[in-house]
C-alpha cells in the first residue's frame, strides 16, 4: 500500500452553463522517499490538484488517503490538525510573516496548536542550520534574499516531520542559479526526512531533477 493514494479524483465547478470539469479521474500512488513533478499548461488544474491532495480543497468525487487515513472524513478541526501535522507546504510566494524572525516563522506550525515546546525550538534551529541559515535565525524576512526566504519556507514546511511535502512553483520567483540551489535543497531535505514529495512546476529544469514526471492536461494525469 502506498503512503499517498489518490483515486479517480474529479473536480468540477458550477458555471452559468455546463459545469466546468478541471480534474477528470486523476489517480496517483507515491510512497515515502518517492517524488514526482506535475507539469501542465496554465489553467490545466495543477494547483487545484495540489490543493486537493493537501486537503485545502475537496474533490467533487474520488478519494485521497494518506497512510490509510481519509482526511475528508474528518470534521474541520480534526482536518486542520491532520493537515498541520501530516502535510508541509512550500509555495511560490514564501508567505513568511514579516514581523517575525526566521526562527519564529519556522515555528509557526507548532505555534498554531499552542505554545512551541522545547523540542519544537530545537528542531526548528536544526532545520534552520540544515538549510544554511544558522546565522540568520533572528533576522526578519525583509533582511533576507528571495532564495533565503524560500529556504525558511522549506524549513517551516518540515517542522512537524510531515508524511507529505507539497511544493507549488517553489522556484518561480527565483533567478536560475538560486532556483537550482533551492531545487537541490528541496530534494535533499525531502530524502533525508523520508517523506513523499510532489512539486507542481512550469520549470522543465526543476521537473527533470525529480524521479517521476507527470503531465496534467484536459483533466487527465499521464506520464510525461
Amino acid at each position: 500500500m502506498a503512503d499517498l493514494e489518490v483515486r479517480d479524483v474529479c473536480k468540477q465547478f458550477a458555471t452559468r452553463g455546463e459545469a466546468l470539469r478541471v480534474l477528470d479521474g486523476v489517480s496517483l500512488d507515491l510512497s515515502r522517499g518517492e517524488n514526482a513533478a506535475i507539469l501542465g499548461p496554465s489553467g490545466s488544474g495543477k494547483s487545484t490538484l495540489l490543493q486537493i491532495i493537501g486537503t485545502l480543497d475537496s474533490p467533487t468525487s474520488g478519494s485521497v488517503r494518506l497512510e490509510g487515513q481519509d482526511p475528508f472524513a474528518l470534521d474541520e478541526p480534526a482536518l486542520a490538525s491532520f493537515r498541520n501535522s501530516q502535510i508541509g507546504f512550500v509555495f511560490q510566494d514564501h508567505h513568511l510573516l514579516p514581523q517575525c524572525s526566521v526562527l519564529e516563522n519556522v515555528l509557526i506550525p507548532a505555534l498554531a496548536t499552542g505554545r512551541a515546546a522545547a523540542a519544537d525550538v530545537e528542531r526548528a534551529r536544526g532545520l534552520i542550520e540544515r538549510v544554511g541559515l544558522a546565522e540568520r535565525a533572528e533576522h526578519r524576512p525583509g533582511e533576507l534574499s528571495g532564495g533565503e526566504r524560500q529556504r525558511v519556507a522549506i524549513a517551516r514546511a518540515m517542522l512537524r516531520q510531515p508524511v507529505l511535502l507539497l511544493a507549488d512553483e517553489p522556484t518561480g520567483n527565483l533567478d536560475q542559479s538560486t532556483a537550482h540551489s533551492i531545487t537541490e535543497l528541496l530534494l535533499e531535505v525531502s530524502r533525508d526526512e523520508g517523506n513523499v514529495l510532489i512539486v507542481v512546476t512550469h520549470s522543465l529544469e526543476l521537473a527533470a531533477a525529480l524521479d517521476r514526471r507527470l503531465q496534467l492536461e484536459r483533466g487527465k494525469l499521464q506520464p510525461e
